[in-house]
């Protein structure tokens, strides 16, 4: 865990639990795609970067999800690098509580203030064009979270974030955390489409084609999509479609799961109720989903 792995000349990713990117400038200075998901990994990294004579300039994050700002902070500390995120993600890395309280629906209690969902500050900027590195490219990739973006290298390198789960990973869960339906799959047909000389997932190996993967995340988005269908033929609460997701897909309720996989399957309702496959009614003062 923590090795750097070299994909090009210039171009590298440190495996560790949401992999991240590192892009070498010139001979000194580098730049970090994301920083992993605590103080801990910014060491990490950071003795990585000291042992090769690497001076940091800047962490690009993917989006402000905990795993992937969690080492900004200390590094920013130690480095004195500058920290972009994009559009909304900005102000969630920049107060990192917002994820929680976002999650929740409310103030999050203890239960949920911990280093996997809330992340040290960090003294983020908007990322623009104009502060990137020359031939490092931003691409949206909504969905997931809220304005999520991935990068692609000078030499063709597309780092992807969150927008694809491994096969094992859906295998055991089929729910992974999706912020907006829709546009999840829209960027996922996206990714399908592309090509490039190496792909990196935060979550799922490197490869040189992705196109495969996608589509299993997309047939797996449809397959949840018809399963919560399918438990709305009779009218039943949000908790009451929840115990049966977590039943059905052998999932163990957590506060925390609760939390991720709660929010994900209120998307699903979103999408559905929009798409007008499901409706809802009002009955002693309770909120039952039911299929349209």
């Amino acid at each position: 865990m923590y090795e750097l792995i070299q994909v090009t000349d210039r171009t590298f990713y440190i495996e560790s639990p949401a992999k991240i990117g590192l892009v070498r400038l010139d001979e000194t200075d580098v730049c970090l795609i994301d920083s992993g998901n605590d103080k801990d990994a910014g060491r990490r990294v950071r003795k990585l970067l000291d042992e090769r004579g690497w001076r940091l300039t800047a962490i690009y994050n993917t989006h402000s999800n905990a795993d992937h700002i969690g080492g900004n902070r200390y590094l920013q500390a130690q480095t004195g690098c500058r920290v972009f995120a994009p559009g909304v993600e900005c102000a969630f890395t920049r107060r990192p509580e917002l994820e929680p309280a976002f999650l929740y629906g409310g103030y999050p209690c203890r239960d949920l203030r911990h280093k996997f969902l809330l992340a040290q500050e960090s003294d983020a900027e908007p990322l623009t064009a104009e502060e990137l590195p020359e031939g490092l490219e931003a691409i949206g990739l909504p969905g997931h979270f809220f304005d999520m973006v991935g990068y692609r290298t000078a030499d063709d390198v597309v780092f992807l974030a969150d927008c694809l789960s491994s096969a094992e990973t859906l295998e055991k869960y089929r729910v992974s955390f999706v912020y907006d339906v829709a546009a999840y799959l829209e960027t996922l047909e996206m990714v399908k489409g592309l090509s490039a000389r190496m792909f990196v997932p935060a979550h799922a190996p490197a490869t040189e084609d992705v196109s495969e993967l996608a589509q299993l995340n997309i047939d797996t988005v449809h397959e949840v999509a018809e399963k919560i269908v399918g438990l709305c033929a009779e009218p039943r609460s949000f908790e009451g479609i929840l115990q049966r997701v977590f039943a059905d897909y052998g999932l163990r309720m957590t506060f925390e799961q609760h939390a991720l996989v709660g929010s994900t399957v209120r998307s699903y309702l979103s999408w559905l109720r929009d798409a007008g496959r499901v409706g809802v009614e009002f009955e002693d003062n309770v909120l039952l989903w039911r299929q349209a």
